[in-house]
């Protein structure tokens, strides 16, 4: 069928990468100078070089100007957090190291090294990759959509879990919206002392804000059609006694 969960895609992790650059809304440098903390002060060029704008009393600053040959080396940590209150709400921590250029009002950095950290492990970025990537075209709006999704929607969240395999849902005290993307759903299972997370795949990617709509009303259709977890109905049993 057209419409089978089995498609598992997932974005490249250079578009990851770049998407954790474009949402992100502070980064940490970690230089000769020291480590400084910037909130609001980074943005993004085309080419995944990030221009950073610091105090003019940064000593980050001062090393750039006075550094010979590209120097100073330095790295810059990003943190990508879930919009909604969930465990462990730190889904990925981004790397790059590089060097900084001081250029106009700002200061340029280039990346030599890009590193993706997710609960599945670390992964090096290809760097022509990463300069040739694109953030997830629905990036700038998943805080907004994630929350809504939370916060309005909590009986299709509940709806949703019918996709789930009865085992992931074993123990479970609730269940969230952590991510999404052009390619599917991620729902955050929590139990008493520990959590998992499930992707919800979808048919096809969806580009824009009006097919995710579209992408996930399927998913509803599917789970309605669908028998609700044998784990889920004890949960709710207990809760009720």
């Amino acid at each position: 069928m057209g419409d089978s969960q089995n498609w598992t895609a997932a974005p490249a992790a250079a578009q990851r990468a770049r998407s954790v650059l474009a949402t992100a809304w502070s980064c940490a440098v970690t230089a000769s100078g020291g480590r400084e903390e910037f909130v609001g002060a980074h943005s993004v060029a085309g080419d995944g070089r990030v221009l950073l704008r610091v105090p003019e009393d940064s000593a980050l600053l001062t090393a750039a100007i006075c550094a010979p040959r590209g120097e100073p080396s330095a790295v810059l940590e990003f943190a990508d957090v879930a919009p909604v209150p969930v465990r462990s709400r730190i889904r990925t921590r981004l790397w790059l190291a590089g060097w900084f250029a001081p250029e106009d009002e700002h200061l340029t950095f280039t990346a030599t090294r890009v590193v993706l950290k997710e609960p599945a492990g670390a992964v090096v970025v290809d760097l022509d990759e990463f300069a040739a990537a694109e953030p997830d075209p629905l990036s700038g709006a998943e805080a907004r959509l994630l929350t809504h999704l939370a916060d309005c929607h909590s009986d299709a969240v509940e709806r949703l879990t019918r996709l789930v395999e009865p085992d992931s849902l074993h123990g479970a005290v609730r269940v969230q919206p952590l991510a999404v993307d052009r390619h599917g759903l991620t729902l955050r299972i929590e139990r008493a002392r520990a959590h998992g997370d499930v992707r919800l795949p979808f048919h096809t990617p969806a580009d824009d804000v009006a097919q995710l709509t579209e992408r996930v009303h399927a998913l509803l259709a599917q789970a309605s059609a669908a028998s609700c977890p044998r784990a889920l109905q004890r949960q709710r049993a207990d809760g009720d006694g």
